[in-house]
């Protein structure tokens, strides 16, 4: 089946161009945020990423700022001309964050959270489904028959990794799922090596593995200092390593009749 493209904006997601969100697991401070943005998009990146509300498994890990970070966010999103992907965890926060995000991202916990789903139907922005980690196919794609049935078919599929035995990883990132999505629905479909792995060195292959097996676009964790990171360090591509990423991925693109997006502005 063919896959439907979806526009944002002059950005269209699905098509025959590709798609780069990079940027910090959260959203730490103003300068920090920016830097990253700055560095991503001369990289060639056309999304900015970063959680301003997080979901930690540990009470005491960091929370994310949550509204103290809106107007920042809101500001150098204007400044970098990026789209800009945030998660939403709580049916509650869609007001506030409506007016900054472009996209709706919905984490793998509340992939099952059917009152959030409901409440994102009723939004005009795109949302971006991850996976939950334990999630089959036919489960993550009811979760996204939720979000058209209330009315909001703009939505993208992420595929992030689920558990299964191997302990080596965070995760097991299932390209099987990526294939047949591709070939069974019209949705387009991005990959997370970041939380797909949990090991930045292993971001790099991966990303590439989801180019070949049809992907739409990445979903990547990069960090100016990954090693003092509040949240998903371990999992950062540092700057550098991004920028030899990203030429890597302009070389390999061609190859399967992709091209990394280019903004017409």
């Amino acid at each position: 089946m063919k896959t439907k493209p979806l526009t944002i904006g002059s950005h269209e997601i699905g098509g025959k161009t590709f798609t780069v969100f990079a940027g910090p697991c959260a959203v730490e401070s103003e300068e920090n945020f920016k830097t990253i943005g700055d560095f991503v998009k001369k990289q060639g990146a056309q999304g900015l990423r970063g959680g301003i509300y997080k979901l930690r498994t540990n009470p005491e890990s960091f929370q994310g700022l949550g509204e103290k970070a809106l107007p920042l966010v809101k500001k150098i999103k204007s400044e970098l001309g990026l789209l800009f992907v945030s998660e939403i965890t709580d049916p509650r926060q869609r007001e506030s964050l409506e007016d900054v995000v472009d996209i709706f991202q919905v984490g793998t916990r509340n992939m099952f959270n059917y009152e959030l789903l409901k409440e994102l139907g009723k939004s005009t922005k795109a949302v971006l489904l991850k996976r939950n980690f334990s999630a089959r196919i036919k489960e993550w794609l009811s979760a996204a028959e939720y979000l058209i049935k209330y009315g909001n078919d703009q939505v993208i599929l992420c595929e992030r990794g689920i558990r299964t035995f191997e302990t080596e990883m965070r995760n097991t990132l299932d390209f099987n799922a990526v294939v047949y999505i591709k070939k069974n629905t019209s949705f387009p479909v991005i990959v997370d090596p970041s939380h797909g792995s949990g090991d930045r060195t292993l971001i790099s292959s991966l990303a590439q593995g989801a180019v070949a097996v049809g992907a739409d676009g990445l979903l990547l964790e990069v960090h100016s200092q990954p090693e003092k990171a509040l949240s998903d360090g371990q999992q950062s591509l540092g700057l550098e390593e991004f920028s030899r990423f990203m030429e890597t991925l302009k070389r390999i693109l061609p190859v399967f009749n992709r091209e990394l997006y280019t903004s017409p502005v």
